[in-house]
């Protein structure tokens, strides 16, 4: 057997048994997801659960003072900040927040596809922001927030962690590219959404991880083609024809104002807005 169909038959047989290991949230995550669902939760609360991870505090007080919150005034504590954006946001901006936890390994290798990964799909994020963040204001009747896209951009691609981890422990079969892409391209979307249904994630992210691999338009605006066309911004979409006519619908649906979406100069300031969150 190849090392190509060993892969594949691999991760094959531990999918269907049930014996894939799958990532875990990360703690923090769990905490603000748990306290977030208490129905009698408070900002200061909520607040007193972020603060037990510095970094993330950190990034809240950061993200309550960009661009994208929209206010002048800053905030300089984490009461504030939590209270700026609100607890109907911050389940799914410290959940966003926390993900980079996961995109780590012991082995050099494993550990450079990890960090690759990680700031493809930060990429990929950051565009779709944008996007979206351009086509509101036109288009206010639409239930789409930029909270829920940022948290299903950064988890579209979530399936790809368990594939690497199979590949750190035989890296003789399984360290040539190839194997990896043909197995990430098959498998990282079923894998994604056994993921988030570990996670108790709610069907929206997980129909995103579904199909987001899918070149048609539904014919409803919804969270995955603001994340195609972060993937066509990096060529993720390789298929031209297909890339061409998925473009054109876009913009008869007024989803972007043109093809070369990101020479658009509302796109490409929030893009840079929505960049700088992550560093």
């Amino acid at each position: 057997m190849s090392a190509e169909n060993a892969l594949v038959t691999l991760l094959m047989t531990k999918l269907a048994t049930n014996m894939l290991v799958l990532p875990t949230l990360p703690e923090i995550a769990v905490r603000v997801r748990q306290a977030a669902d208490d129905p009698d939760i408070n900002l200061h609360a909520m607040a007193e659960v972020i603060a037990l991870d510095p970094a993330l505090a950190a990034r809240m007080i950061k993200i309550a003072n960009s661009a994208f919150i929209g206010r002048s005034i800053k905030v300089s504590t984490l009461n504030q900040a939590v209270t700026r954006i609100g607890l109907s946001q911050v389940k799914n901006i410290a959940t966003a927040m926390a993900l980079e936890q996961l995109f780590v390994s012991h082995s050099p290798e494993i550990a450079a596809k990890m960090a690759e990964l990680w700031r493809d799909t930060v990429h990929i994020t950051c565009v779709a922001m944008a996007c979206l963040q351009a086509y509101l204001p036109q288009h206010k009747h639409d239930n789409l927030n930029l909270d829920t896209l940022t948290l299903a951009a950064l988890v579209h691609r979530i399936g790809v962690l368990p594939i690497l981890a199979e590949a750190e422990k035989h890296p003789q079969v399984f360290g040539e590219e190839s194997f990896l892409r043909h197995a990430i391209d098959d498998f990282s979307s079923p894998i994604g959404e056994a993921i988030l249904h570990s996670w108790d994630f709610a069907d929206t992210f997980v129909d995103v991880v579904h199909h987001w691999q899918q070149t048609e338009f539904s014919g409803v605006v919804s969270y995955v083609d603001f994340i195609r066309l972060g993937l066509m911004a990096t060529d993720d979409l390789r298929a031209q024809p297909e890339r061409d006519k998925l473009l054109d619908t876009y913009v008869q649906v007024g989803l972007i104002s043109k093809r070369a979406f990101m020479q658009d100069p509302k796109v490409l300031q929030a893009y840079n807005e929505a960049k700088a969150l992550f560093v």
